[in-house]
């Protein structure tokens, strides 16, 4: 019988881990309301997200530090590791599991450096498997690609194709998808090879956050890969 969820993985060293990650990543969406955010989090993380990322792009250093120290025991409570998008000095400096980093965030071999081997470090690869190998050689713990299909929260995002999940199969880390993903359309990705499938608004929109998570985490109920 399959399992109704995926394992939840430990966090992975900067290289192949152990046991790839696995299941929903979910990224919090730009809440003013810290208390809100905080509910809205723990209902996403008890149906079983695999992993957080800390995301507030219309909050100042102090809300975000508020909101991402306030995050921490949430996850730790659950084992979940917290990623803070963007910022890597935030995460160091409230102990999160690590940090996600785009083009414009800094190098992730300063960020490798001062978080330490164990962090998990991202890094957005949008539609370039060039970037991929470069973040790969620079200490990434995974990459990410997308927007897969047109995203709410980035409409002009860079279009990816799912042929990047199967040429990133050769780094050995995990692959992360995004954008525009729902339940729908999420099982091409998996079966292209996504590890995780990376949400905002398909779950915290959702008018059952909760359900919407299981309804992702059902994808991965079928792990062939094509």
């Amino acid at each position: 019988m399959p399992q109704s969820r995926p394992p939840r993985p430990f966090p992975p060293p900067p290289g192949p881990p152990q046991a790839p990650a696995r299941g929903l990543y979910a990224i919090t969406p730009d809440e003013a309301d810290t208390a809100r955010l905080l509910a809205r989090a723990a209902t996403v993380l008890d149906a079983g997200a695999a992993w957080l990322q800390y995301r507030n792009k219309h909050a100042d250093a102090g809300l975000r530090r508020e909101q991402a120290q306030a995050l921490l025991p949430l996850c730790r409570a659950r084992a979940v590791p917290l990623i803070v998008n963007d910022d890597w000095r935030l995460a160091a400096r409230i102990g999160a599991d690590g940090a996600h980093l785009g083009e414009d965030d800094g190098e992730l071999a300063a960020a490798r450096a001062a978080l330490g081997p164990d962090a998990i470090l991202g890094a957005s690869c949008y539609a370039d498997i060039a970037l991929a190998r470069a973040a790969a050689a620079q200490g990434a713990s995974y990459v990410a690609f997308g927007a897969f299909f047109p995203s709410p929260t980035k409409p002009n995002a860079r279009r990816a194709a799912p042929e990047l999940l199967r040429q990133a199969a050769a780094l050995g880390l995990p692959r992360v998808a995004i954008g525009g993903i729902t339940p729908d359309n999420a099982r091409s990705l998996v079966r292209a090879g996504a590890d995780l499938l990376a949400v905002i608004s398909g779950v915290f929109d959702a008018p059952d956050p909760a359900a919407a998570a299981r309804a992702y985490l059902s994808c991965f109920e079928d792990p062939i890969h094509e």
